[in-house]
């Protein structure tokens, strides 16, 4: 018999990793070679280890580190893991955050077991698996998206810069949320101000609620 698929998960949830472990055992072609109850503890594992999984079952919504950022890291040292997302939410700004981080799939986890198994295949080929409704969510978010920058022509990175300043964070907060230099955030401020010709934080922010960008 070939080499088994080994699969990693990542859910906050114990029974529903147990669950999930119980099930993919059962499958002969393949073994789950470990699990992590949230992001940090899911890089550290992986990084850890002497052999790469094939694949990480990735939950969304995680107390520590939700499942788009550890999607990132992990892609970001580890190009060619594959990841399928895991989750009971499908908001479309979710699904392209998801998407835009790495994830070959995004699955919902009311999928059967069966059409579960074969999104795991697929993401293995490199071959994205979504059901009609996530396809849909990626789709009108994706255009949200680009209907949102396009007037001013923001950059993704400084969509997220703007949304931060929104929040009322400042820049050693925005540094430490999206793990880039304080330097860095200063440019992107800066970039924003001459952007959107504003300026100081405060029209920024009022900005970015005036254009629906905030929740």
């Amino acid at each position: 018999m070939d080499k088994k698929m080994s699969i990693f998960l990542v859910d906050d949830h114990e029974m529903v990793r147990l669950g999930l472990k119980t099930y993919l055992m059962l499958d002969p072609e393949m073994t789950v070679m470990g699990e992590a109850s949230g992001g940090h503890d899911a890089i550290k594992q992986i990084d850890d280890m002497e052999n790469l999984p094939d694949l990480v079952l990735m939950d969304l919504k995680m107390p520590d580190l939700d499942g788009v950022e550890t999607t990132r890291r992990l892609i970001e040292s580890y190009p060619t893991l594959r990841i399928v997302m895991l989750t009971s939410f499908m908001e479309d700004d979710q699904v392209v955050a998801a998407i835009q981080a790495g994830a070959t799939s995004y699955v919902l986890k009311t999928v059967s077991a069966e059409d579960l198994i074969y999104a795991i295949r697929g993401a293995m080929k490199g071959m994205p698996v979504m059901s009609g409704e996530v396809s849909q969510a990626l789709t009108r978010g994706m255009r949200k998206q680009a209907a949102s920058s396009e007037d001013v022509g923001l950059t993704e990175r400084e969509r997220e810069v703007l949304l931060l300043i929104a929040d009322g964070k400042s820049n050693k907060e925005i540094s430490d949320e999206l793990h880039i230099s304080i330097k860095t955030v200063k440019t992107h401020v800066s970039n924003l101000l001459m952007k959107c010709e504003l300026q100081d934080r405060t029209q920024l922010a009022v900005y970015a609620h005036r254009k629906g960008w905030v929740k």
